[in-house]
């Protein structure tokens, strides 16, 4: 079976699906590119067991059948191949790979294709669409929040909550939380879905950048994406997620607005300063005033900065753990945030001052414990 195809445009379908592939896979056979010649396209399948992508490509072909490709070797002749046709040469009995180029021939070892884990495929489903845009934002929002506690499994992933008129996204890892909405998506149905931190990271990375119509389907145990000639399947993280929206507090009378840039590089050059385990700043409010300032006993380090910025509420002084605060501020893109406070001892609420129509972003973290070292 032979087929022909351009070593670059082959190379990039390799590269945004390779990241499925580990090291050390459970089953040997994970550790290979499924290559399937049908049609003349090539449909190629990466997968881990629990996700895998497939991507597909046009090629010069007569003939049909399938192999599976040694992943590693296979892109990294690639990768050092310039760009021209290579002929595929695949014998489907001794699992030999031939590729020739203009002027060199390759010949590795595949194994079976039989051997490859099948993919889940949807059955009844009514698909979402969404904007490839907002679903990449959506994910970079709220990745960086996701917990990588494997005792605690529900939070090892974005829940995903389809509504009628909106689609939520929440993360969490006990010590913040973010919860990312979108009016402008309607799923026509209601569902609670936990994606895989791995999945949406993988799909994050390829998704394009222009405007393009993202399919989401599921059923009760799988989530399909489909885009251009591009498909993601991921199994859904079968757990409780924690009740998040008791956590949020509702009554919050005092309000700091600040220039977000202005308190993201006043955090970062204190924070320097900070305690090296527990990463604590304090912020003390006092009229138009935040004091940032932290201390590191051991080393007899501090620093402290003084800021102006519209503050409605009572005096108080509060602990944030820095490098919370700083993920937080890095992912709002307004130029003003506002910080909602109760009390030094509950949750505090950041978002942007202006806020798109169609979507909400609340970003909520735990403070820490001052140690009153006045």
């Amino acid at each position: 079976m032979k087929f022909i195809v351009s070593s670059s445009a082959l190379l990039k379908q390799l590269q945004s699906i390779n990241g499925v592939v580990t090291n050390n896979p459970v089953v040997p056979i994970l550790e290979n590119f499924l290559f399937e010649i049908e049609a003349g396209k090539l449909t190629i399948t990466a997968s881990d067991l629990e996700t895998s992508m497939i991507t597909e490509l046009p090629v010069e072909a007569r003939d049909t059948g399938r192999i599976a490709a040694p992943a590693r070797i296979l892109l990294d002749t690639l990768k050092n191949l310039p760009d021209q046709p290579v002929t595929f040469t695949l014998d489907e009995e001794t699992y030999t790979i031939e590729i020739s180029s203009a002027n060199g021939r390759y010949k590795l070892a595949g194994e079976n294709a039989a051997d490859f884990p099948r993919v889940p495929v949807v059955k009844g489903s009514a698909p979402i669409e969404m904007p490839s845009s907002s679903l990449a934002r959506a994910i970079n929002k709220t990745i960086f929040a996701v917990s990588t506690d494997e005792l605690r499994p529900a939070m090892t992933g974005i829940l995903v909550q389809l509504a009628d008129s909106q689609v939520t996204f929440v993360a969490t890892d006990g010590h913040r939380l973010l919860r990312y909405r979108r009016q402008d998506v309607g799923a026509g149905q209601t569902a609670n879905l936990i994606i895989p931190r791995k999945a949406f990271n993988l799909l994050k990375g390829t998704l394009p950048s222009e405007a393009t119509p993202v399919k989401i389907e599921f059923n009760q145990s799988n989530a399909f994406f489909s885009f251009n000639q591009m498909r993601l399947v991921c199994r859904l993280i079968d757990e409780r997620y924690p009740d998040y929206e008791n956590v949020i507090p509702v009554s919050n009378p005092n309000k700091l607005i600040i220039n977000r840039a202005e308190l993201l590089n006043s955090v970062r050059r204190i924070s320097i300063y900070s305690n090296k385990t527990t990463h604590q700043v304090r912020l003390r409010l006092a009229g138009s005033e935040l004091v940032v300032s932290a201390e590191d006993l051991d080393f007899s380090n501090e620093a402290k900065e003084t800021l102006t910025c519209q503050y409605d509420g009572e005096d108080m002084e509060i602990g944030f753990n820095a490098r919370f605060l700083l993920e937080m501020l890095s992912n709002i893109d307004s130029e003003e945030i506002t910080l909602e406070l109760s009390t030094p001892n509950r949750a505090g609420l950041l978002m942007p001052t202006q806020a798109d129509d169609n979507e909400s972003i609340l970003m909520l973290v735990m403070p820490v414990m001052l140690n009153n070292y006045v």
